[in-house]
């Protein structure tokens, strides 16, 4: 049984006050509350209780291995540590938070158990302060559980940073978690960018500013692979090199700041290529035709402080290759 209380999906709140024991209530720091969008373990306290209207953050969103691991964050920050209830495992706390954060309409990005998930290569420790967001959390390194959640809808994007770790059982003090929990909710995206760009619009941004940038090619999480719903941008690209024989074109994958500089320019390389390879297969292009290229973080449009900005930054260019006199 869910014993995790949370906003779900037909749009009704369950209050923890309403579930939780009334000495569990008397708990609670004074002032303090449970976030709407994460809810509390049934039988957890808080002991600790923060709100920012504004703060810049680092949470890990990978493994700590080699290489950037963590994300950078920005806005409105609610912190807030759970205590308990006692005989209850972390990670039994953890899955529920995960199944619950799942049914709100997040997506897990990362969750880890222990050194060998979370830190294979590097001290647990260097990935548990990292985890707690600033909130101060018993150093049971070796219990270490860690997920990193996110929601982007119309009102913004909202993440979750959430590190459970338990205390073990001494005397008349039963097995404990405790779990630091990081909400950030960032500003809303952009809902005025043009996400499809015609042939012929792609057309005369060529002819007069000799490239254009594209935002609706999409590709999953760190990976290559384009998504089904790019194919309308795909095939008006195809449609403008069909309609201009003589066109050739450097097809240039943009990411953000994020993540190590080498790594996102591989990544920015391969999805480029990846453009270039939909061209050939899909439309006919001529491989000659296409030059696919990575710059990675090199070329920002936009500041990297922001999702807004970071949004922006990650696109593909279309550049006429004019070799004419």
């Amino acid at each position: 049984m869910l014993k995790l209380f949370v906003l779900v999906a037909a749009g009704l709140l369950f209050s923890s006050a309403a579930t939780l024991s009334a000495s569990a209530q008397q708990a609670d720091l004074p002032g303090s509350s449970d976030h709407a969008l994460v809810g509390r373990y049934e039988g957890s306290v808080i002991d600790f209780y923060e709100t920012k209207a504004y703060e810049e953050l680092r949470l890990p969103f990978k493994a700590l291995e080699s290489g950037e691991w963590q994300r950078e964050l920005a806005g409105n920050l609610t912190s807030i540590r759970y205590k308990g209830p006692g005989d209850r495992s972390i990670l039994e706390v953890m899955r529920n938070y995960e199944t619950a954060l799942k049914a709100n309409g997040f997506e897990i990005v990362f969750f880890c158990r222990g050194r060998d998930e979370c830190s294979p290569k590097q001290s647990v420790s260097t990935f548990w302060d990292a985890a707690r967001g600033g909130i101060g959390m018993p150093t049971t390194w070796d219990t270490t559980i860690y997920l990193l959640a996110e929601r982007d809808d119309a009102e913004g994007v909202v993440t979750v940073g959430m590190l459970g770790v338990e205390t073990q059982a001494r005397g008349d003090i039963p097995l404990t978690p405790h779990v630091a929990v990081t909400v950030v909710e960032s500003e809303p995206m952009e809902t005025d960018r043009i996400t499809l760009v015609e042939a012929s619009t792609m057309e005369e941004a060529l002819a007069q500013d000799g490239k254009i940038a594209i935002y609706g090619i999409y590709f999953d999480f760190d990976k290559a692979d384009i998504k089904p719903e790019s194919q309308p941008q795909i095939d008006q690209l195809g449609e403008l090199l069909k309609t201009n024989p003589e066109l050739q074109a450097i097809i240039v994958g943009h990411t953000d700041g994020q993540g190590a500089f080498d790594y996102n320019l591989s990544l920015s390389q391969r999805r480029a290529q990846a453009v270039a390879d939909a061209l050939v297969a899909d439309h006919g292009i001529a491989p000659e035709r296409l030059t696919p290229a990575g710059a990675g973080m090199l070329s920002p449009v936009a500041s990297n402080r922001t999702e807004n900005g970071r949004a922006k930054n990650r696109r593909v260019e279309i550049v006429e290759r004019y070799t004419g006199g």
